[in-house]
């Protein structure tokens, strides 16, 4: 990361003169670029440069989409929102906040959730899955029930339930206020039909079968825990770290899973950088790494037949 210099930063002006020498939202966009760049900040929340981050936050701070049009870069803005925009760059850069945060917002799989520190940001390349209806798996019809284990916000049950409109979903966590932010979210997309958030240490107060369980469990090992840049130490603790290998969550996934699987029934799960551990822990196990459009890594699935037959290397 480099190293911040202030002598060339427009941060040491106040609030109002920034305020009022920002005119136009491109006037606004390109501070903030500049911003950033001169900060160093850490870009892993939905963003990955200082202009996708500067072109997020105003266009989030305008409540603006974003395929705007671009004759919209040149309109005057009001004071208020170059008020707004300054000061959430200011917050930025000096706190480290994730940008999602900031805004309250983070887009998933198409949709927008409602996040806060209670809760991790939705980044997973499950969203992918998601997109395509888990069609690898279910070609001719779709999961008839799915679970989101360690849910968080809620992003994966919520996403694949809009996704896949027959479905229902439940949502677990052992997360009380992450349940909050996950029943926000059901509420925000009206799905409470279909859709119910369940307090439970893994499986234990999920009674039942599924035809699919996805989950993006803690998985960071202590090494990389200890060495994360400042933006992910706003995030849960308790949603990050899993141990020296980041495997203590997944172990029990893996133990506990096909017991609450149905017979056609398929496990898939995100472990990230952990999956050298993982495949080094159980190198018996044939893991179906999957491979995304949009880049990531780390994310497996076995089949309730798999787990059947590895199922003494998991007790």
């Amino acid at each position: 990361m480099a190293a911040r210099n202030d002598s060339l930063s427009t941060l040491t002006l106040t609030d109002a003169e920034l305020r009022d020498g920002l005119i136009t939202l491109r006037d606004c966009l390109r501070w903030a670029a500049s911003e950033f760049q001169l900060a160093g900040l850490f870009y892993g929340h939905g963003t990955e440069s200082a202009w996708d981050e500067a072109v997020a936050l105003t266009l989030g701070a305008l409540h603006l989409p974003w395929n705007v049009d671009p004759a919209v870069l040149d309109a005057r803005l009001l004071p208020v929102e170059r008020a707004r925009i300054v000061a959430l760059v200011r917050e930025r850069i000096t706190t480290r906040r994730p940008l999602p945060y900031l805004l309250g917002e983070a887009f998933f799989a198409g949709y927008p959730f409602d996040v806060d520190e209670r809760v991790l940001i939705p980044r997973s390349p499950i969203a992918e899955l998601i997109e395509h209806g888990f069609a690898a798996w279910f070609p001719e019809e779709p999961p008839a029930r799915v679970l989101d284990l360690c849910t968080g916000s809620g992003c994966i049950g919520i996403a694949t339930a809009l996704h896949l409109p027959t479905c229902e979903v439940d949502l677990g966590d052992i997360s009380q206020a992450a349940l909050a932010v996950a029943r926000q979210n059901i509420n925000r997309h009206d799905l409470g039909a279909r859709v119910r958030a369940v307090h439970s240490d893994l499986f234990a107060a999920l009674p039942g079968s599924y035809d699919l369980v996805v989950s993006n469990p803690p998985y960071v090992d202590a090494r990389d825990l200890a060495t994360m840049p400042a933006e992910f130490r706003h995030e849960p603790a308790l949603a990050l770290g899993a141990g020296a290998d980041g495997l203590d969550i997944v172990r029990r996934i893996l133990r506990e899973a096909r017991g609450h699987l149905t017979e056609r029934g398929v496990l898939i799960v995100e472990v990230g950088n952990s999956d050298r551990h993982l495949e080094a822990t159980f190198p018996e196990v044939p893991f179906l790494w999957l491979e995304f459009e949009r880049g990531g890594q780390g994310v497996f699935a076995l089949t309730a037949e798999e787990l059947d037959a590895h199922a003494a290397s998991f007790a």
